[in-house]
């Protein structure tokens, strides 16, 4: 089961490089972020014309979250728990049946924070703490599962090519660390990390100031497992070279491969 999570930066915007890459990469599953459409504008028909099912949770203008799959769905929750009067398109989950099990899917956007300190720092910590309250739900199910998508965390210095200019901002003060810290030491494995140590990994790249062309980049997009799920997984890669794309998401592709 190869899945993918993709900040697209813009449904609309970004539609043709989508198709393009679906077509290319051809993943079972993608968790889409800040896809910045209501539910009804999605411009699902030109995906689901290549097999996806599509399913949305969407925000006009900002946010949203979706999945695509080729593979069959079920149960799907939108919105994170713990704060009904939040209306932030930010979250999205679903079951889906693989050849072999089945694989509870979570598809998140972190808040961003900035500025902070402020009122959009605290309900980033805020957020992380519900997520900190569903982290510990998933692993109490026990169904293998995974939460995955652009969490808007600089986990540690190596995840950013100069750690020194981020040291104010929301997605690299101690703060956020200790809350990302806190959810892995319930016992997830953070993918990419299980794979590969060093720094020089990026899964985002600024468009201002030749960030790409200096690979001036930061490690945000990151998947973390249950440990039922990461003893099925295979692999876990970024697609770093999407971003030299035409008309790119400022974020490029990570990947998981499950045997499930």
């Amino acid at each position: 089961m190869k899945i993918a999570t993709f900040n697209i930066n813009g449904i609309k915007a970004r539609l043709p490089a989508l198709i393009d890459w679906l077509q290319g990469s051809a993943p079972d599953v993608v968790l889409l972020q800040e896809i910045k459409s209501v539910d009804e504008g999605f411009p699902r028909e030109a995906i689901e014309d290549l097999g996806y099912r599509v399913e949305t949770h969407g925000q006009k203008g900002f946010n949203g979250v979706a999945i695509l799959s080729k593979l069959p769905l079920e149960d799907i929750v939108r919105g994170l728990p713990g704060d009904s009067s939040d209306e932030q398109a930010r979250w999205i989950e679903a079951t889906v049946i693989g050849d072999k099990d089945a694989v509870r899917l979570c598809g998140l956007y972190l808040p961003n924070g900035n500025p902070a300190p402020g009122p959009k720092y605290d309900y980033k910590l805020a957020w992380m703490a519900r997520l900190k309250a569903r982290a510990e739900a998933l692993l109490a199910d026990e169904m293998p599962a995974l939460m995955a998508g652009d969490y808007n965390v600089i986990p540690q210095p190596e995840d950013a090519a100069h750690p020194e200019r981020w040291v104010d901002d929301a997605l690299f003060l101690p703060q956020t660390r200790a809350a990302f810290r806190e959810i892995l030491n319930l016992g997830f494995t953070e993918a990419f990390r299980a794979r590969t140590q060093g720094g020089g990994h990026y899964s985002f790249w600024d468009y201002q100031a030749g960030a790409w062309e200096r690979n001036n980049g930061i490690r945000i997009d990151h998947f973390l497992l249950t440990p039922g799920c990461a003893d099925m997984m295979t692999d876990c890669w970024i697609e770093k070279e999407v971003r030299a794309g035409e008309k790119p998401s400022d974020h490029v592709p990570v990947w998981v491969t499950l045997d499930a």
